[in-house]
């Protein structure tokens, strides 16, 4: 269990934030040069510290020093010069979670170039719109997903790591091979803060993909996050499951551990409750991170799978979407871990947290509070500030936000930063005790007869239920109410959706929240839509839904 004894106070570390502190923590400076790669690498060589676990898809372990990084990463960047990139170049990656993909990410930043993941179950057109955004130089991937990049239009050089056995095909360059014959030395390319190091992409919850510069100087934000919400500790054995392919486990699996001089782990295996269950087991892990969607499929997996390793794990840090008070009951009661929530934005990192390594209230439900160096505040439609119990939408104030690093989209307009704010998109309200309640997307509140329903809550009432494994609530177009929410809803194992079912469901709701919030209907369903990273798309529902009553109107 984690104890929260002798730690200083959320505020008063708020009050001594100072950004010159900040700053001062790096190796490099951001006005007269640094290297993201020697900052998350080669200033903790010397230090006989791990760096890195690789767990391959059968789970065998190999081992890597921060040593081994930095040779890792000066071949990579020799290799990377030999195909004609230079600083401020796009390198992306379209690689599983192995050494090499590490490689490949620390080689780019030593050449002072710009790396770009690529989700490994991207197809062709994703991979395609992101290199549209990038003008990417080069690209990095493994035979298993090079026959994706053959139907990209205009496709950068290619370097494959190949599979034993397969041929490397016209015009590739063998990735292995090439850095075998590199040389492990290459001086690390100077960079100031305001030059870029990242090229990410939005998740695409509420409509296509915008691209989302990162600056060095959001090492600054990284590394906060890492030492105050998820309290990574020098004895910590830290796993986050999140994919390097999307943000969350791009800046916290890769770059914020290793900055920290911390170890990380990669597992090249898919996500089952049972691997996750034996590697916390098998590793030791007493720090794990990841999204409520692997969270609630760990509850789903019952009680008699966490039991080997109830006890274990000293804290769990949840992002990506809002987690459900049922599943910080259940780590709770049969894991005996506290699971924190985190809010946050690929344009932001992780603003607003429930800090693991701060001292302040915690309430189920609630996302937390602002993270030393942001100021948040909660807007009306007219900009407004609003008080505790008054929804709107959640806003980081940029004057008062020295850690903020998001200045606008890439070759986009940015309509979210306007009026000395940048706005979030997702409707909150303040407690009375300064955290933030989550609502939902703006755009995805629900007006049913003059009350607005947050989807969020409906669901959390649906997941405490014992036949729910995922839901998502929608409001659903109706001449008499505005809108009806609707609930859809995946059943656990042994459970058959029924008339019968959807009233228990119904009723339960209506207990549980209010007579007005509860879902009228209820549709069971195999899955739900999601983005690549595991967030509900519930639009796609909503779309589906406006499309049958316009059939229906029409016929």
């Amino acid at each position: 269990m984690s104890d929260r004894s002798n730690r200083p106070s959320l505020a008063e570390a708020a009050a001594a934030f100072r950004i010159e502190e900040a700053i001062a923590s790096l190796q490099g400076d951001l006005q007269t040069g640094l290297n993201a790669c020697v900052e998350c690498c080669d200033r903790h060589t010397g230090s006989g510290r791990l760096a890195l676990r690789c767990l391959s898809a059968d789970e065998v372990l190999t081992e890597y020093s921060f040593e081994d990084l930095r040779d890792l990463s000066a071949r990579a960047a020799n290799l990377f010069q030999a195909q004609g990139v230079g600083p401020g170049d796009v390198v992306a990656g379209l690689l599983p979670r192995t050494v090499e993909l590490v490689a490949t990410v620390l080689g780019a930043w030593r050449l002072g170039a710009v790396y770009q993941p690529l989700f490994t179950a991207f197809g062709s057109l994703a991979i395609q719109q992101r290199f549209q955004t990038s003008d990417a130089k080069l690209v990095v991937t493994n035979s298993a997903n090079r026959g994706k990049l053959d139907e990209v239009e205009n496709c950068p050089a290619v370097l494959t790591v190949l599979a034993e056995g397969q041929a490397l095909p016209a015009g590739d360059v063998d990735f292995r091979a090439g850095m075998a014959e590199a040389s492990p030395d290459f001086t690390p390319v100077m960079r100031k803060g305001d030059d870029l190091f990242m090229m990410m992409s939005t998740s695409g919850t509420t409509g296509a993909p915008k691209g989302v510069p990162v600056p060095l100087r959001a090492l600054l934000a990284f590394g906060a996050y890492m030492r105050e919400a998820i309290d990574l500790r020098e004895d910590d054995i830290f796993w986050n499951i999140a994919d390097p392919g999307w943000a969350y486990g791009l800046y916290y699996a890769l770059c914020g551990p290793l900055l920290l001089g911390r170890a990380t782990t990669l597992y090249e295996g898919g996500f089952t409750a049972e691997s996750t269950y034996r590697i916390i087991g098998k590793l030791g892990v007493t720090s794990l991170a990841g999204s409520p969607t692997a969270f609630r499929l760990l509850l789903a997996a019952g009680p008699e799978a966490a039991e080997a390793v109830k006890g274990q794990l000293r804290v769990v840090s949840s992002a990506g979407e809002p987690l459900n008070p049922e599943v910080i009951r259940w780590f709770d009661a049969h894991l005996a871990v506290p699971i924190f929530d985190h809010y946050g934005q690929t344009e932001l990192g992780m603003c607003v947290n429930n800090h693991h390594g701060l001292d302040h209230p915690v309430r189920a439900g609630s996302a937390g509070l602002a993270m030393p160096g942001y100021r948040v505040a909660v807007l009306d439609e007219a900009g407004t500030e609003l008080g505790p119990n008054q929804p709107g939408e959640l806003a980081i104030d940029i004057a008062k936000s020295p850690i903020l690093w998001f200045t606008g989209y890439h070759n986009k307009p940015t309509p979210t930063i306007s009026g000395g704010y940048y706005r979030t998109g997702d409707s909150v309200e303040f407690e009375p005790d300064g955290s933030v309640s989550f609502i939902g997307r703006a755009d995805d509140v629900i007006t049913s007869s003059g009350y607005r329903i947050g989807p969020f809550d409906v669901e959390s009432a649906l997941i405490e239920h014992p036949a729910v494994t995922e839901t998502a609530v929608i409001g659903v177009p109706d001449p008499e109410r505005t809108e009806i929410v609707t609930a859809f809803v995946v059943l656990a194992k042994g459970f058959a959706g029924s008339p019968a079912l959807a009233e228990e469901l119904q009723q339960h709701v209506r207990k549980r929240l209010s007579a007005h919030a509860y879902p009228r209907r209820v549709e069971f369903v195999e899955d739900l839509p999601k983005t690549p990273s595991g967030k509900i798309q519930r639009f796609i529902l909503r779309k589906a839904e406006i499309a049958k009553l316009e059939e229906q109107q029409g016929a």
